[in-house]
């Protein structure tokens, strides 16, 4: 156990390099949940099958195959045996805060505090961005066409995995022509 006065500061990129989107939920592997709270895996799967009344599956769901078949290629994991036998568990975020009633170290609990403010802190960029996204919009409809080229610049920025749609213009040649 984690000495009361000793505090836990686990870097945000790593907690956030841990955050999965699966079934449209951000989550996090039960295994990687185990590494944090420096307990094994089956620790605490079995800490939460004692309090399953606790654990809606809002709160927590086990992979079908296709969804780890996902998360395997997806993440270079070498093979599904780094998860041991079975399907894992995922826990979203309300799932990880209930964690912390049911694994009784302080370091679960300061862990469990970290894990909750980033995705707090996921959820408000999130915000900002939709926000901003609405806000050019808006103001595409206003300036209209003049600006088009800008706002779809914009937007490029604002997308992570997009590819840019603005128009090239063909290139001019350069140098003397006789």
């Amino acid at each position: 156990m984690t000495n009361q006065n000793q505090i836990v500061n686990v870097p945000e990129e790593t907690i956030v390099s841990k955050i999965l989107v699966i079934r449209d939920k951000k989550v996090m592997l039960d295994k990687d949940l185990a590494g944090l709270y420096y307990v094994q895996t089956k620790v605490l799967n079995q800490a939460v099958k004692r309090n399953r009344n606790r654990f809606p599956d809002d709160f927590m769901f086990q992979l079908t195959s296709q969804e780890l078949e996902s998360v395997v290629s997806q993440f270079v994991t070498p093979s599904k045996r780094v998860f041991g036998g079975s399907n894992p568990y995922v826990f979203t975020e309300q799932g990880v805060a209930m964690l912390s009633s049911v694994l009784k170290s302080d370091r679960a609990v300061q862990v469990n505090i970290q894990i909750i403010r980033t995705f707090t802190k996921l959820r408000e960029i999130l915000m900002e961005n939709k926000t901003l996204a609405e806000r050019l919009e808006k103001l595409e409809i206003k300036y209209g066409k003049d600006t088009a080229t800008i706002f779809k610049a914009l937007r490029y920025l604002l997308k992570k995995d997009a590819t840019p749609e603005i128009e090239e213009r063909p290139k001019e040649k350069m140098g003397f022509s006789v």
